[in-house]
């Protein structure tokens, strides 16, 4: 993960979500912290949020926070050994978590893949907090 192009954005770690307590969530956050609009990009399989090298820059400069976590298993967070942890389930409350503990509001949801799959489930469970939804390449 050194050196990669067009990726000069700082690791962001979460080891504490509830239920995944121990495995360390990797995320990208960068831009204002409030009064944005927020970017919640993710990413499909089996990709990470490097995936989304080329738009974070366009919704930074148009003034907006940019969140975007590495499912577990993917890119720079943690692999459970267990291949039976990959489930449905599993990725989708650990999105949940994620999404409760960054406690964003005025969201677009990004999404593409397996992003799309998982992603677009949240809104229905957070209506007030999502304002759009760009979907991109997913079932």
């Amino acid at each position: 993960f050194q050196n990669l192009p067009d990726w000069p954005y700082a690791p962001n770690y979460i080891d504490d979500l509830p239920g995944y307590e121990g495995h360390r969530v990797h995320y990208v956050d960068e831009g204002p912290k409030s009064d944005a609009p927020v970017f919640l990009c993710l990413h499909g399989e089996p990709s990470w949020a490097f995936l989304y090298r080329k738009m974070i820059p366009v919704f930074l400069a148009a003034g907006a926070r940019v969140i975007a976590p590495d499912f577990l298993g993917f890119g720079r967070s943690d692999k459970p050994v267990e291949d039976a942890a990959y489930t449905f389930h599993f990725h989708r409350n650990m999105l949940k978590a994620f999404f409760e503990r960054m406690d964003i509001h005025d969201v677009c949801l990004v999404c593409q893949d397996w992003g799309g799959l998982l992603g677009l489930t949240i809104p229905m469970d957070y209506p007030d907090r999502f304002t759009r939804l760009l979907v991109m390449n997913t079932g």
